[in-house]
């Protein structure tokens, strides 16, 4: 073993550049690699907090005009209509909804909209209560449930609009997510310059000492033994890019995400330095093992040992 260690650091001394260059290499790799797993989670946590949270609304008939063929009257339902449209949901809908909830337009108005337009000014216009809707906000136990629920509230009389909230945040869900797959895209790029730059350092590297192995192999030395400082030489590399790579990760988490974004957005969970130590190990040991796996096919195809 000391013998190995020796020969480890004695071919990471001559080949200082290329060493450089596989660490830098692995940095970038696994920074894009960190990147995309740690936009992923937040598109999780977001995702699990929001949707569990959010409605499916049941917008009934106002007063006064709709385009919508079910509010021909003109008029908003009563509550013998509202009743029946519950009792619809009960019956038909019993194992998608786990809890409906009637809005009054008056509750809307003071509870919801008054919050988000002070003094009930929409536009340049002020609104009150009798502008407002009556409305049935509808829990679902899966909110991927939604057409279900559309498909026997929607057409219905008194029933003008029924809206998934979810809609709102699905553009933004798809954004986040396209990022993340530029993101991985870009990651297994740099994968794959990492893995062809360490099999070429880690070739070079025993070219340049072709004699010392044959000498080491006419004095009987195993495999293992020849091949063992080559390997190491490039899971050093590996493992100082990853651990930079995730020291940056760390670094960006705390000023940009934890410090800067978590004081001006407060209406999302975001990721947490945690996050960071948490997928940490998968990437050290990923960088590793490729290093690893790439090192030793290198070995066996040009050293033939």
């Amino acid at each position: 073993m000391r013998f190995v260690v020796s020969e480890t650091f004695q071919s990471i001394r001559r080949n200082v550049s290329m060493i450089v260059s596989v660490t830098l290499v692995t940095f970038i790799s696994f920074l894009f690699i960190g990147a995309s797993v740690l936009l992923q989670a937040q598109v999780s946590k977001a995702q699990a907090q929001w949707y569990d949270k959010v409605e499916v609304v049941a917008w009934l008939c106002p007063d006064g005009q709709s385009q919508a063929v079910t509010c021909a009257t003109g008029k908003a339902p009563t509550q013998e209509q509202i009743a029946s449209i519950e009792n619809t949901i009960q019956t038909q809908l019993s194992d998608a909804v786990q809890k409906t909830t009637y809005v009054s337009r008056e509750e809307f108005f003071k509870n919801t909209f008054t919050k988000q337009y002070p003094g009930g000014v929409y536009h340049g216009r002020t609104l009150t209560a009798a502008d407002m809707q009556d409305s049935l906000r509808l829990k679902l136990k899966n909110p991927q449930r939604y057409q279900e629920v559309s498909q026997v509230l929607s057409g219905r009389q008194g029933v003008e609009e029924v809206v998934d909230q979810r809609q709102i945040f699905e553009p933004v869900f798809r954004i986040l997510n396209s990022a993340t797959v530029v993101t991985i895209v870009l990651a297994a790029v740099m994968i794959l310059v990492a893995i062809l730059l360490t099999g070429t350092t880690i070739r070079m590297s025993a070219a340049n000492r072709k004699e010392e192995t044959e000498i080491e192999r006419l004095v009987g030395a195993s495999n293992w033994t020849i091949r063992m400082p080559f390997i190491l030489e490039g899971a050093l590399a590996a493992l100082f890019g990853s651990v930079l790579a995730v020291l940056s990760l760390a670094a960006i988490v705390q000023v940009f995400v934890t410090g800067w974004l978590s004081s001006s957005v407060s209406w999302i969970n975001l990721i947490t330095i945690r996050t960071v130590w948490l997928i940490s190990p998968f990437l050290i040991i990923g960088a590793i093992a490729i290093s690893v796996i790439s090192s030793w096919v290198s070995l066996r195809r040009y050293l033939q040992v």
